[in-house]
This record gives C-alpha cells, structure tokens and sequence, in this order.
C-alpha cells in the first residue's frame, strides 16, 4: 500500500510562496494502474516525487508498506560519473539482485550499444531515459512510478516499454503522471486529475477525459 494524507506542498521564490499540492489524499494497492493528469506546471512531478521519497511534503503524510520505484523519468536514478554498466551493478547489489544478470538485462533492454560502458553524463537525454527505464524492469517491484519515459526514444521502443509495463500490471501498481491522455489511456485503467493542487479521482476513464479537456 501507498498512501498519501493531507500531503501538501510550497515553494518559496523570490519571497513568493507557491502553494503546489493543497491537501492530496490517495490510496494505491498492488494491481492498480492509475494515471494522473495535469497540464504543464500542475505539479505532476513533484507529487511523484514525493511518493517515491525523493522529496519530502510541507505537511501531511507518506505511508509506504509495498516497495516502490524511483520515478522513471527522474534523473537523479543514476550517478552521473558512472557508466550505465556500473549504475546497472550498483542498481543490482542495493536491491540483491544477480549482477551478471542485471547488467546484461539492462545492457539489452535500453539499446544503447558501446555507449553502455561510458560515463552517463555522456549520454543524450533519450539515451539516459531508456536506460533509467531498463534499470527499473530489471528489479521487481510493488509499484512503478512513471514519469513520461515511456515516451523516449522511437515508437518501437516506446511499444517495448510499454508492453514491459502491461505485464507488470496485475501485480504491481502502476502510477503515471503526464499530459498526454493516449498514454494514460494505453497503460491505465482509472485516472486522476490534478488541478489547482488537489487529486481528483475517476473510475471511469472517459469521463476523466473530458473533465481534463475543459480545464
């Protein structure tokens, strides 16, 4: 289980306050699939963020009983000086996966070629996404955080990522953030809007749309 209560967040510019999320309340289970839409600046990737722990609220809580991914569209994943090769080795002893295995896993499923055994501040922003991408599916989790990567690179490996997520669907949580409702709607099964800082619900997809279409 994830669950976020009362989770607010601000941000201080220039002696300006910036009230970001505004008391969201959400529970995810294992098997749920759930996209979050919001237009530009709405706040998608700081609310994923704070659900992976990679940013603390201002106030509410975060209750995380399932293991959870870092956000896939995160830069922060990686270490920078490190190959993708070394990255993959370091992603495999943390969470006591085989090393062998896990850098082969990720050598193939991110299609980058010789540029796996250089530095991933060398890499091109796709080429970071997809491996970012590989080294999530090389460790199973309870829940996946995704943060537009699928939308990296060519449309084949777009397709690969996301049938790689459909079969991680009925046991794991999947949570999306994005703009792009063909994404939400390939990949999710309910949805959420985020407006105005808070978290709106929807079983129902298509209503979610057309809600979102107005805003």
């Amino acid at each position: 289980m994830l669950e976020l209560s009362g989770v607010c967040k601000s941000f201080t510019r220039g002696g300006v306050k910036r009230d970001v999320l505004k008391g969201v309340d959400a529970t995810f289970w294992p098997g749920d699939a759930v996209g979050i839409l919001g237009r530009n600046g709405a706040g998608k990737s700081t609310l994923i963020r704070i659900m992976a722990g990679v940013e603390h609220p201002t106030s509410g809580r975060v209750r995380r009983r399932m293991s959870i991914s870092w956000p896939m569209g995160y830069g922060g994943a990686v270490h920078d000086q490190l190959s993708g090769a070394d990255n993959a080795r370091f992603i495999a002893r943390i969470y006591d996966r085989p090393v062998d295995w896990v850098e082969s896993f990720v050598k193939e499923f991110s299609e980058i070629g010789d540029q796996f055994r250089q530095p991933v501040k060398t890499y091109s922003s796709g080429m970071r996404a997809r491996l970012i991408f590989a080294l999530s599916m090389a460790v199973d989790f309870d829940c996946y955080l995704i943060d537009e990567v699928i939308a990296a690179g060519d449309a084949r490996f777009a397709e690969r990522c996301r049938q790689s997520l459909l079969s991680r669907r009925g046991r794991s949580a999947l949570i999306l953030v994005s703009h792009h409702m063909e994404t939400v709607r390939s990949l999710c099964t309910h949805a959420a809007i985020l407006s105005d800082g808070r978290l709106k619900f929807h079983e129902n997809l298509d209503q979610a749309f057309a809600e979102y279409q107005h805003l």
